[in-house]
């Protein structure tokens, strides 16, 4: 991530000047990518660094979900860019821009090549993470734009045909929108503690009452994630009277762990009536 980072920034002064003597907008529309791009990875990168810290009195959790943190941010950061190539992109098309084709050729080149690099650092990482994810559609963003820029200046040199330059723009700006929806969408998700969507929670109480013997009921099922790979579970227990609660605490959890892949489990076991349905009643 800090690689990415670095090579992004280091090429984003480049592709501004090559945009402007250009006069190329897919130039300027993927160097203003790349800002955001350096600024995403360098958040990534920081939130890599942060969530090692361990947890406190005050953050018990940790800092694992700053990391789902950045990647809303960078996902809403997506669609402020898509916004101002489509708007520039208009622009041009109503009041075309002479563009040197032959500058947007060398300037695109570089940046590709230079997309490529970073892209195939972030492929080895943790392509599940959203952090990871968020970043890697920031510099897929990139390299496709490095594309577009190639691909309208080698029309440009040849053909002189200008347009082609605003309208492959607004190509990449829809691509960057779609891109960062999902991550906008997975994220919010996750910080609005909904369930991991791969699990049904629906499935998880009758389960636990046809396959852990003594349970017979399961009631005040919570599932949420910190982050994409720790999720976490509460419940209670309803269990037959003779049961031994630790026992079934070890079995619940066992079963949690095998059905459902939930490792972070906290289990409540009861007796009869609900502690909480109890202490209800009292108060009414």
């Amino acid at each position: 991530m800090g690689l990415a980072a670095l090579l992004t920034g280091l090429f984003m002064g480049a592709e501004i000047a090559g945009g402007i003597v250009s006069g190329s907008l897919a130039l300027l529309a993927d160097a203003g990518h790349m800002l955001t791009d350096f600024a995403s990875l360098s958040l990534a990168w920081f939130g890599f660094r942060l969530a090692r810290r361990p947890a406190d009195w005050i953050r018990t959790y940790g800092f694992d979900r700053f990391q789902v943190l950045i990647a809303f941010v960078n996902g809403l950061a997506l669609f402020v860019i898509a916004a101002w190539i489509i708007y520039e992109a208009y622009e041009r098309l109503s009041s075309p821009q002479p563009v040197a084709g032959g500058i947007m050729v060398v300037v695109a080149v570089l940046g590709l090549l230079v997309n490529i690099a970073a892209f195939a650092l972030l492929h080895g990482a943790d392509r599940k993470n959203l952090n990871v994810r968020g970043a890697a559609i920031h510099v897929l963003g990139d390299l496709l734009g490095s594309v577009a820029a190639l691909v309208a200046g080698a029309v440009i040199l040849f053909t002189n045909w200008t347009l082609i330059d605003p309208l492959l723009s607004v190509l990449i700006a829809l691509i960057i929108v779609r891109s960062g929806w999902q991550v906008v969408k997975e994220s919010g998700h996750i910080l609005l503690e909904g369930a991991p969507s791969e699990l049904d929670t629906r499935h998880i109480g009758p389960d636990l009452i046809a396959n852990v013997p003594g349970v017979v009921g399961v009631h005040h099922l919570h599932v949420w994630s910190i982050t994409q790979e720790r999720r976490m579970v509460t419940l209670h227990a309803c269990v037959e009277e003779d049961r031994d609660g630790d026992e079934m605490v070890k079995a619940i959890k066992k079963r949690l762990h095998a059905q459902f892949g939930l490792d972070h489990a906290t289990v409540e076991i009861e007796h009869g009536v609900c502690a909480d349905a109890t202490a209800e009643a009292k108060t009414a």
